[in-house]
């Protein structure tokens, strides 16, 4: 056999491998979807509020504490603040925690809402770095500020952590806007489970594009950016394919930093956020199914998809590229530092199918599909090499790109029904059938990416530059 024939044969066995892994992603996103449209067509109605009245009518609904760190947010923080502070939920309080702001985040926290300095015992139940000071609105008596010395989100939640008062908290981004009735739903199933849920993820949407007066999302439309765009599709096959069909058998790895609900003494039991990850969410609720597990005590992990949190997506392709990067490094910490439960059935169904997912699919998928990539572009190029192989790699590549966007899309619609327009819709439906052709190989490239900087040592966040979403 010639060298050129041994080449060939090779690129047919690589060719063949990467279609084989296609195959099995298209035939696991076609299950979660099934499970999703199921369990979405069960809640159809779910979101009508008089379902919720009693919980927030009831003095026995768990109060929570709502954890907002912030690091250079001057552009967004005080909208985003006044969005939590109109909730329609009886008992909560609002921790804002300024990790050593260069901006005037701070200062600006302080004017705006009339604070000064208390007095306060704090006790550290998990580390953090110093606080400084802590203060309190002379407005809004549940408003709280920390000002400690930087040490990144993870440990900012930690101090918040440290600092709150309430038996919940929730971990939301600096530039969210909350809907008023958010957090009426995504407390509803730890009521009703009895403490068995013990966090709880809900759906975060792309403000981009929506008229947002004061905190509050007066219209929902589509931003004009494409990259946006794509963005929001991102997020509903995420969102609306993912989480529902992982959460409906407690295999949900990922609660979004943006919006999660959390059981402080789990957490505390937990030790808190790990400060050397740029994943700390997921890895915070990985070592939660860990310790579930471990001490066989049966809580749950869920999602819920109709509680929404906006935030502001990334209109640069240098931000976005320096976010997926990020996100891809996270991923494998998350995965590295919990790699004991990987195909071990102590863990159960999360050790044996999660861990075993977001490794195969989610961390090296990209690896696979960039040598798909390759190998359609080179085809034609290759003696020997039957085009038609390069041909069915380009089909699998529409199906795993576009088409299953497509029917998150087709989720949206059938359910939530976030987007008023038509012609939003429209939008949707065109730009998740391009996916496959520019921004689904243009985020793989920056995956992969992620991973040589891992190679590489960089554990840095990079920036990430806001413009505010809010006026």
């Amino acid at each position: 056999m010639t060298l050129a024939n041994i080449f060939t044969t090779l690129l047919i066995i690589f060719t063949s491998f990467v279609a084989v892994y296609l195959i099995g992603i298209i035939l696991f996103y076609l299950i979660l979807f099934i499970i999703s449209a199921v369990q979405l067509r069960k809640e159809h109605n779910i979101d009508q509020f008089e379902q919720y009245e009693e919980i927030v009518d009831s003095s026995f609904s768990p109060p929570v504490s709502i954890l907002v760190p912030a690091f250079n947010e001057e552009t967004g923080i005080v909208p985003s603040v006044r969005s939590l502070l109109s909730i329609n939920y009886p008992g909560f309080e609002v921790v804002v925690i300024n990790d050593g702001s260069k901006d005037g985040t701070l200062q600006t926290v302080i004017d705006s809402f009339s604070m000064v300095k208390v007095e306060k015992t704090i006790r550290k139940m998990v580390s953090s770095k110093d606080i400084k000071h802590v203060y309190q609105s002379t407005l809004y008596e549940n408003l709280y500020l920390v000002d400690k010395v930087n040490g990144g989100k993870a440990d900012a939640l930690n101090a918040g952590i440290n600092v709150a008062h309430y038996p919940y908290f929730c971990s939301l981004d600096g530039d969210s806007i909350i809907e008023r009735d958010a957090f009426a739903k995504v407390m509803k199933p730890i009521i009703d489970s009895k403490q068995e849920v013990i966090a709880v993820g809900g759906s975060v949407r792309i403000a981009n594009g929506c008229d947002i007066e004061r905190g509050e999302v007066m219209k929902v439309a589509l931003s004009k950016s494409p990259l946006v765009v794509m963005q929001v599709i991102e997020y509903l096959r995420a969102f609306l394919m993912g989480r529902i069909g992982l959460s409906r058998h407690n295999l949900l790895l990922i609660i979004s930093g943006a919006f999660g609900v959390f059981h402080r003494e789990s957490v505390v039991q937990v030790n808190g956020y790990r400060t050397n990850t740029v994943g700390e969410d997921m890895d915070l609720v990985v070592r939660l199914h860990r310790f579930a597990k471990e001490e066989n005590s049966g809580k749950r992990i869920v999602y819920v998809p109709d509680p929404v949190c906006w935030t502001e997506a990334p209109e640069s392709l240098r931000i976005l590229r320096r976010q997926r990067s990020r996100w891809h490094r996270g991923l494998f910490e998350s995965l590295w530092y919990n790699k004991k439960m990987l195909l071990n059935p102590r863990y159960g169904l999360v050790g044996m199918i999660s861990m075993p997912y977001f490794f195969i699919v989610e961390f090296l998928g990209p690896v696979i599909e960039l040598i798909g990539y390759i190998l359609m572009i080179l085809a034609p190029f290759i003696s020997g090499f039957y085009t038609s192989f390069a041909f069915m790699l380009f089909l699998l590549a529409v199906i795993y790109g576009s088409l299953l966007s497509m029917s998150a899309v087709l989720l949206e619609e059938w359910s939530l029904r976030r987007y008023p327009k038509v012609m939003d819709l429209v939008r949707l439906y065109f730009y998740s059938l391009s996916e496959a052709f520019w921004f689904r190989p243009m985020t793989v490239l920056w995956r992969v990416e992620g991973i040589i900087q891992l190679l590489k040592g960089n554990r840095g966040w990079g920036e990430m530059s806001r413009k505010g979403v809010s006026k």
